[in-house]
């Protein structure tokens, strides 16, 4: 199994699914929950329109109903992913939606053809009309910035650079050429858009949201969700080029405590409605025809499980009419849960779990919960009603189904172009001494950086595949680089362009335009301690070559948020803050080259969608640049010099060698993993001194934080070392990754019988033989096997070693 989108960050201790406290923390808890129920009176007042449904179609919805086995009832409030069913299955368990992951292709291929992708939704929606109940499936995918899972589709700016547009306008022209390409791969339902409102921007997944400002976030919503579905009419189903929105995640998934992806918002109710509410009355007036339950808590309690939110407040204050859907395995982190069985989360307002791989077990335990009154007939129903009332408008069910499929849309030039035209507008100029932008016409320019030819730094994770990471120019033919897009610029205005990522040139440039930042990431590994971002060394030691030699240099910085590079931006002439525009790389071209009149196509019209950090603290006292700040190019003068210390503990962070210490994982690193695997504290020689994982599906385990270079300890022969017991055995590979690459080490776990504590020691140089790139290492360990293994980890740090010792298994 692929390591997909459940990830659950361990708060304390946490059984994949129940969480594992003491009596100190249950009285906590049972503190804190009293602060976790909503009073409707003070939220929003909304209302789905009347032309979401009609009454033909509630009356054809209680018809069916009527007719339906309850098998078939809890079908349909089930959900599973595409790498873990196949069409046939359907047969014998007639569940309601199908998703694709963000690591999910068809067929397992991640960059299959909108054909393809058709010919996949098509399978899971014929088995389905032709058993069971005839109800066909409702397909979902993370279509968050275009339909970013498909090569040559069209790849807008992530939000957080929609945000610095400020454009509503172009937000609803972004929904409706997205829906397009969507409804051309056969696709008729995104998870989109996100309404997170970030207020800590170390949380891994801030490039999600549009701003820190919910006025913004209140009319972007508005904007999208009007863009995806267009407007509902009555009686009529959605157009066959439009798709369901889905307003997520709800609620405060931006708030919580230190930027945790999946923590807690330790907030208010006032805090809670005043900023992170904002998005959802705007949604649901404009039609939103779906809602997605957040991982995170509201003061210690589950989204997935707080009925004073799922019902009270957005079906009932809110009127809601459409499907609350929940998130990958999100309803197994509910106390009392598990990903297998979780009544609690329907009774609580969920109408459709998001049971990716669990969903099998799910849908024996949820039968049965159905069966002996555990879930009330009437609660099942009004579940199995909504996801009904979606199909209908999505035209699903009726008389004449809406086809979709006309793959011709996907990467369609009037979108390229509108993409384009948004990548300019997302640009923010924080500097731009001596008028060194923009680039003028005949100039002999240098384009260097990690990012000069990088279609993976430039869009960011949830492309192609979950993390981002292997994205290339190769599956973006109809994209361009930015140094690419540069140099075709440069040299139509009569100029000279080079690129080279390490900054060699063969004549002195007249401006070097350098573009680096942020390696690409996801939710989960995208978190990060503090908001310092530090440059490769050669980059650093290339900026100060430039500046040695009096060549202006322009810094393009491509990142998920704002961070702090005080050094880098008093070195730089000219500062732009580009966010991670996507495949057009000619949007940035526009911006900063001068055309053929001596002006560039476009100015600088971004703003700061969060404010800019002074240091790496967060939150920041200060901020360097407010939320709303931005140049163009009819200001002149020069930016005092700004500050370089991080204010920070940096020294802690440059050798990290221990990532798991007497069962607990110490700072800077935390440990992440998924709802298929439980964890709980055990003694293994000392009272609590280890922590015991058991696998109870496929799954896999992280330690996560920030990049550190090992390099030296790969020089010097350094090993990793786990301290361990195997209680139960694997009964397949069990995959363990250093620096992203993995080795299969199910050999070397037989080296001691079962449980027997046991040192397993691999070195360095086996993984780097492997592929692991140990100059940056954000996640040291992370470790996947088959359901059924049972190990208690003690210790796992890097050491030096005179031990020799051979590589395991292969990597995968």
């Amino acid at each position: 199994m692929r390591f997909h989108r459940s990830i659950a960050l361990l708060a304390f201790a946490s059984a994949g699914c129940v969480s594992v406290v003491t009596p100190s923390q249950s009285a906590a808890l049972a503190s804190s929950s009293a602060q976790a129920v909503a009073n409707p009176e003070i939220w929003p007042d909304a209302a789905s329109p009347a032309a979401i449904t009609d009454s033909n179609t509630e009356d054809a919805i209680t018809a069916l109903i009527a007719k339906m086995s309850l098998e078939q009832k809890v079908g349909q409030i089930i959900q599973a992913d595409i790498s873990a069913i196949k069409p046939e299955d359907l047969r014998r368990y007639p569940l309601g939606s199908i998703l694709a992951g963000g690591n999910s292709g068809p067929y397992g291929d991640e960059r299959a053809s909108a054909e393809k992708w058709a010919q996949l939704v098509n399978a899971f929606r014929d088995v389905s009309r032709t058993s069971g109940a005839g109800v066909p499936i409702l397909f979902g995918v993370d279509a968050v910035h275009g339909h970013s899972n498909l090569p040559q589709a069209t790849i807008f700016p992530h939000n957080i650079g929609l945000g610095a547009a400020r454009d509503v306008e172009l937000i609803e022209r972004i929904g409706r050429a997205t829906a397009a390409e969507i409804s051309g791969s056969g696709i008729e339902w995104t998870f989109a858009p996100t309404l997170a409102v970030p207020q800590d921007l170390r949380w891994g997944r801030a490039y999600e949201g549009y701003s820190s400002d919910p006025s913004l976030i209140a009319a972007y919503a508005r904007a999208m969700t009007v863009g995806l579905q267009g407007d509902l009419v009555a009686g009529s189903p959605l157009d066959a080029t439009r798709v369901a929105a889905t307003a997520k995640h709800f609620l405060a998934d931006g708030g919580t405590l230190d930027g945790r992806d999946q923590g807690d918002a330790q907030i208010s109710e006032e805090e809670l409605v005043a900023k992170h509410a904002q998005g959802y009355p705007a949604s649901i007036n404009a039609g939103a025809l779906t809602v997605m339950a957040s991982f995170s808590s509201w003061n210690g309690v589950k989204h997935h499980g707080n009925a004073s939110l799922l019902t009270d407040v957005l079906k009932k204050r809110m009127g809601f009419a459409g499907l609350v859907v929940g998130d990958w395995n999100g309803h197994g982190q509910v106390a009392g849960c598990s990903a297998t069985d979780c009544p609690a989360a329907i009774n609580a307002g969920l109408d459709l779990f998001m049971a990716p791989d669990s969903w099998k077990g799910l849908f024996a335990s949820t039968l049965a919960a159905a069966r002996d009154g555990r879930i009330p007939k009437a609660r099942l129903d009004d579940a199995v009603r909504r996801n009904l009332r979606v199909k209908y408008k999505l035209g699903l069910l009726g008389d004449a189904p809406t086809m979709r499929g006309q793959t011709s849309l996907v990467g369609k030039q009037e979108h390229l172009d509108l993409a384009r035209e948004a990548v300019s507008k997302s640009l923010v100029l924080l500097k731009n001494d001596d008028g060194v932008l923009p680039i003028r016409n005949g100039a002999n320019v240098l384009v260097a950086g990690s990012g000069a030819d990088n279609m993976a730094m430039q869009a960011g994770g949830w492309t192609i595949s979950w993390q981002g990471t292997d994205t290339t120019a190769a599956d973006f033919t109809n994209g361009q680089t930015i140094g690419r897009a540069i140099s075709e610029a440069v040299k139509a205005g009569g100029g000279v362009a080079t690129i080279s990522a390490d900054g060699l040139f063969d004549r002195k440039p007249d401006v070097a335009v350098v573009v680096l930042g942020e390696k690409p990431y996801a939710e989960f590994e995208g978190d990060v301690p503090h908001l310092a971002f530090r440059p490769q060394p050669a980059e650093e030691e290339l900026i100060a070559q430039f500046k040695a030699q009096g060549i202006p240099v322009v810094i393009l910085f491509l990142s998920g948020r704002p961070m702090f590079a005080g050094k880098l931006i008093n070195q730089a002439n000219a500062f732009v803050a580009a966010w991670l525009p996507g495949t057009q790389g000619r949007g940035v071209a526009d911006v900063l080259v001068a055309g053929a009149n001596g002006k560039p196509v476009r100015g600088f019209t971004g703003r700061l969608p969060f404010a800019w950090p002074a240091d790496a603290r967060s939150p920041m006292d200060a901020p360097l640049f407010p939320l709303g700040y931005g140049l163009d190019y009819t200001q002149t003068g020069k930016l005092a010099p700004v500050n370089e210390d991080p204010r920070v503990d940096m020294s802690s962070l440059t050798i990290a060698t221990h990532y798991v210490v007497r069962g607990k994982v110490p700072a800077p690193w935390n440990l992440q993993m998924d709802g298929a695997i439980s964890a709980r504290a055990v003694d293994l020689s000392a009272q609590e001194d280890a922590r015991q994982f058991t696998w109870n599906s496929d799954g896999a385990f992280v330690v996560n934080g920030p990049a550190v270079n090992l390099s030296r300890q790969l020089t010097e022969d350094w090993a990793l070392l786990i301290d361990w017991r195997i209680d139960q055995p694997a009964s397949g590979p069990v995959m363990l990754s250093f620096g992203g690459t993995a080795l299969d080490i199910q050999k070397l776990m037989r080296a001691s019988p079962a449980g027997a504590v046991m040192q397993t020691r691999i070195p360095l140089r086996c993984f780097a033989e492997a592929g692991a790139k140990l100059d940056v290492v954000g996640s040291p360990i992370r470790m996947q096997a088959a359901k059924g293994l049972v190990a208690t980890i003690r210790n796992v740090h890097i050491e030096t070693t005179k031990e020799s010792a051979s590589c395991p298994g292969k990597t995968r």
